[in-house]
């Protein structure tokens, strides 16, 4: 699964209509939102460090939730956005979540053990076990 990572407000413009999975390394506005949404339309998550989380409006967390956009609380941890501008979670973690899921774990249990294994997110995790 690749992330693209978005380090500001410029670079929406830069965006692929088929990046799904957003990261922003920036604090957005309700415009860069907004602007972000128009220019993937098949937009699935937004990814944005917690501090950022605290300070999107109601109106923003609102529209995203009735466009069916999640909004996922972490941060991409060791990327480097000069190498490449897209992150990816590991085909390793991708299959243990899935050998998890096969094992009957609840997924409560699968965020929890995934989030000890690696440095993602608990809504990351989440947004991947039920996607």
């Amino acid at each position: 699964m690749k992330i693209r990572v978005v380090s500001s407000k410029e670079e929406i413009e830069t965006l692929k209509s088929s990046d799904e999975v957003i990261h922003l390394a920036f604090r957005p506005s309700n415009k860069d939102i907004f602007n972000l949404v128009l220019a993937c339309p098949n937009i699935k998550a937004i990814h944005i460090p917690s501090s950022y989380k605290k300070t999107l409006s109601e109106s923003v967390q609102m529209y995203l939730a009735m466009q069916n956009i999640a909004l996922l609380e972490g941060d991409v941890w060791g990327h480097r956005k000069d190498i490449n501008e897209y992150s990816e979670v590991s085909q390793h973690v991708l299959d243990r979540i899935n050998e998890l899921k096969a094992e009957k774990m609840s997924t409560d249990d699968i965020v929890s053990m995934v989030t000890k294994e690696t440095k993602l997110s608990d809504d990351f995790i989440r947004f991947i076990v039920e996607s």
